[in-house]
């Protein structure tokens, strides 16, 4: 969890660029290369404007914040680089990328998701209490949530096609395998939000929906009848016996009822 007091240093250093390694952190899976080009020559004309963030690690230094800045800096073939030295653990770290990220916008929606996931998981709070957090609505979070939902493919479709967030959560109320045909539309047909929203609640009222298996949600029901089934048959003479075993998310039971020949046979005296 991000402490609400960190320690930082605010002592700006000249640090090798090469010293530097990415954070392990990073929320972003894609830099566009034309704009890191142009943010390399910017700097080389005025200046790096704003340093990036580390921590010592090691006898090296690990990127905190300002990724694109480092990139640009070694493109720009600079030997040193200003930066902030901070004193941060490893969810602070975390944290503090992650929230740079999201507060300046530098990640398309999908990106969002995955940081907001990451976030809830090291700070180990609630999605409630995440949203709190990063000034966000709880409604608005759990729809970022929801698009992680899709496939890998399907999430890099909509980027290349820039299908906004919307048309991707659209697809979520279709099967999978309606979902990638729907974008393909989406983008072939040139749907605003909107008319994606259409498309989709038309696919859904044609799709014959699947017969319900109604489903007792309360597995206790379940242990209790095989319970008072084998307290019958041991009642009846029968030497029945279960072995149950609790598991990730289950409950196995095995019940072992002996054959005719099995029975002990009983002595009297």
């Amino acid at each position: 969890m991000l402490p609400r007091k960190a320690k930082v240093k605010r002592k700006v250093l000249a640090i090798p660029t090469e010293l530097i390694d990415p954070s392990p952190f990073q929320a972003r899976r894609h830099f566009d290369e034309k704009e890191i080009a142009q943010l390399a020559v910017s700097i080389l004309e005025n200046g790096l404007l704003q340093p990036v963030s580390v921590r010592r690690y090691g006898d090296r230094y690990q990127l905190v914040a300002g990724e694109r800045r480092l990139r640009a800096c070694k493109l720009a073939q600079l030997k040193e680089i200003p930066a902030i030295l901070c004193e941060y653990q490893d969810q602070a770290t975390a944290a503090l990328g992650l929230l740079e990220n999201l507060q300046r916008q530098d990640l398309d929606a999908f990106e969002q998701a995955r940081g907001i996931q990451d976030v809830i998981a090291l700070w180990g709070c609630t999605q409630e209490e995440a949203a709190n957090r990063l000034g966000m609505a709880q409604p608005t979070l759990n729809n970022k949530l929801r698009l992680l939902q899709l496939s890998d493919a399907q999430q890099e479709f909509c980027r290349a096609n820039n299908l906004t967030e919307r048309h991707a959560r659209a697809v979520l109320r279709l099967e999978e395998a309606q979902r990638l045909p729907a974008l393909e539309a989406f983008a072939k047909q040139g749907m605003n939000a909107r008319q994606a929203d259409e498309y989709v609640q038309r696919l859904v009222q044609r799709t014959p929906r699947k017969k319900s298996i109604p489903m007792v949600r309360d597995v206790r029901i379940f242990v209790n009848t095989i319970n008072k089934a084998v307290r019958l048959m041991v009642d009846a003479g029968v030497n029945a016996s279960t072995r149950r075993v609790e598991g990730d998310g289950f409950v196995e039971y095995t019940v072992r009822i002996p054959t005719e020949q099995e029975r002990p046979v009983s002595r009297t005296g």
